[in-house]
């Protein structure tokens, strides 16, 4: 990749000012395979100072404009979806089909809806004899995960420009080379010069210096709740706004009145999903006591029907997750669960066999899970399951908001009228009822230390704009 060492600022690919480089694993083989370079401050500076010039001509530019561009990138996506797919692939382990039928697929997806949100979206309203106006907030500042790279980027970037912001974008510094491909697509689609930068670099270095920077006006964060916690600290100097998409333990409620086996099935299929790498998959699967043996026969089942492989294999698999530190932090979590007394129905510690080099880790369940254990309470972040026993449903609700995160809740039931009312009741950003398929016009976000801010559609689009009231604009 010719540009992999630069970054792009004003329109250029730029040589960093202080020449360091961070290696890229392949987390299929655990071997480097690529360098980018690690950005500094005085990156960020020349960054922000790009995006803060092009601001003043952007932001007034019509919604016509910003509607044909955003055309424009769309199509660059689309015909550079198969290079990106094999970026993801390799960098943080999706399976390349996976990689772009749903990986790249997403953030096709969030560009086409907001392309449709612009088409229409009223920026300003009467109010008696004042004018209300959202403007765009100005420069914004973004910082990308590595689970969803590609999700994380469109779903921050085409809101930004749909609304006339300018951004600085730090990616995940573990798999960055998506985003080398989608700033390439944002300049040969004609984005202005400035409009979008792209330093990469680590969190304390870049992350930090973004943070703090006075000149950037929102922070647009999407990570561990951890680093968000400083992300925040270092944006409260300059009062900036900082909007943040954090850790989750999503629940997943199984009504008694379900058919248990599709029930089952089905949320084991979806908490594994990415490989378990999803901060709103529900990792926490609470049954009636009395069909818990029943429940994990069929968690059983649905884990021991996945196959585990490299990335660049073809087929449905689970992948690697995505470097050695997450590995060992899964393992430590399921060591835990083993040593507190969880019963441990299949999977476990160490690699799948026959696979020795790679993070790869076995599809796990655990049954007859107890609210004080770790793998109850905190992200684990790969294909491990914890099955909790509930006795009422009033009791299941206030176990599933027995939790510092909340991004999302699951409800499966036949009785829809019931499945409504429980909804109301979760301490959640989303609840998903019978699960529904994905849908980008839905806010996305949580509650408590799962973040604040929402994502997706308008809701985004709003995030980053500023309300203005303009009294007196006719006269009375």
């Amino acid at each position: 990749m010719s540009n992999a060492l630069k970054f792009y600022i004003n329109g250029k690919w730029v040589d960093p000012v202080q020449p360091k480089t961070i290696g890229v694993v392949n987390p299929s083989t655990e071997e480097v395979y690529a360098h980018i370079s690690a950005g500094s401050a005085a990156d960020v500076d020349r960054a922000v100072a790009a995006a803060r010039a092009a601001f003043e001509t952007f932001s007034v530019t019509t919604r016509e404009y910003r509607l044909a561009l955003l055309d424009k990138i769309i199509a660059g996506y689309q015909r550079r979806a198969p290079e990106l797919a094999k970026a993801i692939s390799e960098e943080m382990g999706a399976p390349i089909d996976f990689a772009l039928s749903d990986q790249v697929e997403s953030g096709f997806q969030h560009l086409k809806r907001i392309r449709s949100v612009l088409a229409t979206y009223e920026f300003e309203h009467r109010k008696g004899t004042a004018l209300i106006v959202r403007e765009p907030i100005g420069v914004i500042g973004m910082i990308t995960p590595w689970n969803w790279p590609l999700n994380q980027i469109t779903c921050k970037v085409g809101p930004a420009i749909a609304a006339g912001c300018t951004m600085v974008l730090k990616p995940s510094e573990v798999a960055p080379l998506d985003a080398i491909i989608f700033a390439e697509i944002l300049h040969e689609a004609g984005v202005p010069p400035g409009v979008f930068n792209l330093v990469n670099g680590d969190g304390p270095t870049v992350g930090d210096a973004m943070s703090r920077h006075p000149g950037i006006d929102m922070m647009s964060f999407t990570g561990s709740t951890r680093a968000g916690i400083l992300v925040a600290k270092s944006a409260a100097d300059t009062v900036k706004r900082v909007s943040q998409e954090l850790g989750g333990k999503s629940a997943n409620i199984l009504f008694p009145d379900v058919d248990l086996k599709d029930a089952v099935t089905k949320g084991v299929n979806k908490c594994f999903g990415n490989s378990g790498q999803s901060c709103n998959a529900p990792t926490r699967m609470m049954v009636q006591r009395n069909v818990m043996s029943q429940a994990a026969g069929f968690a059983k089942a649905a884990a021991e029907s996945f196959k585990v492989g490299p990335a660049g294999q073809f087929g449905p698999h689970l992948g690697p997750v995505v470097s050695e530190i997450q590995f060992n932090k899964i393992q430590d979590l399921i060591e835990s669960g083993i040593k507190e007394g969880a019963e441990l129905v299949t999977g476990g510690l160490g690699r799948p066999e026959g696979l020795n080099r790679g993070y790869y880790v076995k599809p796990t369940i655990f049954a007859n899970v107890t609210p004080d254990m770790r793998i109850a309470k905190e992200e684990i972040f790969g294909p491990v399951l914890s099955i909790m026993a509930y006795d009422t449903l009033e009791d299941a609700v206030h176990e599933a908001n027995n939790t510092l995160y909340g991004l999302a809740s699951y409800l499966q039931t036949k009785d829809l009228a019931k499945g409504r009312e429980i909804a109301r009741k979760m301490r959640s950003g989303n609840v998903y009822i019978n699960y529904p398929a994905w849908d980008t016009s839905l806010p996305f976000g949580g509650y408590k230390q799962s973040g604040n801010g929402r994502e997706y559609a308008e809701y985004g689009l709003e995030d980053v704009t500023e309300i203005k009231g303009i009294a007196g604009f006719e006269a009375a």
